[in-house]
């Protein structure tokens, strides 16, 4: 088990920081290693990122000494994405079958909460993104094919994708998180451009689907100091909520994006114009 407290970092320090600086302070490669399970908090809305890869046995949810619980979900609530093979979630007894890019919530409450792959040559990689929470709801499973389904971009401007919206606020409901799975089209490089800013929510981003011999460059910063990270398969950047975050591929990729903070508004969100960037 991993936990190294990342953050908090203010725009201004950005344009002090060598490259090596923003892969330390906002990238996460080692999250998904298989046979182990892995937890990196954050001061950025308090969020923990999760990741366990369970292969000849299972792996459980355990807490870390940065919440001070005695269980991991006492008083916070987890989004869960598979983003390996198939698999299954257990929580207090009861079991979720996890196909890839399932989406599990799981509410404030579960004491034991255990991760197993269906085959461990194929493991299942299960994501999870983590935020305080003041009330417990349910337990609740979206496939890989529900969700709120929003077609968004246009081939023209090589940014056509398929946005899938699982928890939020018509959909699954939480305390804080908001989590979903963004799909490039074939022959589509950029995601969220124009870009835009979240002043009132954190939002994580994990890349998968990133052929090996690719990478995505994320964008960040504030619009008038952008910096870059290059980005590999199954890496997360954590951007804090006055940050850009778009990003462009060398070819199409995934990637799971998942927000906490002030509300769960979708559409609450500051727009910049790439002419306006710098």
């Amino acid at each position: 088990m991993t936990s190294n407290m990342r953050g908090p970092v203010a725009a201004e320090q950005i344009p002090a920081f060598t490259q090596q600086d923003l892969r330390d302070r906002f990238l996460v490669q080692d999250l998904l290693v298989e046979g182990e399970y892995r937890a990196v908090p954050s001061h950025y809305d308090r969020v923990v990122a999760v990741g366990a890869v369970p292969t000849a046995a299972p792996l459980s949810l355990e807490a870390i000494p940065e919440i001070r619980s005695e269980f991991f979900l006492e008083h916070r609530e987890i989004g869960i994405v598979n983003v390996g093979g198939a698999g299954t979630v257990t929580a207090d007894g009861e079991e979720f079958a996890m196909a890839p890019e399932a989406v599990l919530y799981l509410g404030r409450g579960p004491r034991e909460v255990a991760f197993a792959s269906a085959d461990a040559a194929e493991p299942a990689r299960f994501y999870g993104f983590s935020a305080p929470a003041h009330t417990a709801y349910p337990n609740t499973l979206a496939t890989p094919e529900e969700g709120t389904i929003r077609e968004l971009g246009d081939q023209l401007t090589s940014n056509r994708r398929t946005l899938r919206q699982v928890i939020h606020e018509n959909g699954i409901r939480s305390c804080q998180v908001g989590m979903g799975v963004t799909r490039l089209h074939p022959g589509n490089m950029w995601n969220t451009m124009p870009a835009h800013t979240h002043e009132r929510r954190t939002e994580f981003y994990l890349y998968f689907d990133v052929a090996g011999d690719a990478r995505v460059l994320h964008l960040m910063g504030s619009p008038e100091e952008t910096r870059h990270i290059v980005v590999g398969d199954r890496e997360l950047v954590m951007s804090p909520s006055w940050s850009i975050h778009p990003g462009v591929g060398t070819q199409a990729y995934a990637f799971v994006w998942a927000m906490a903070g002030e509300n769960q508004s979708f559409d609450d969100m500051d727009h910049v114009q790439i002419t306006e960037m710098v």
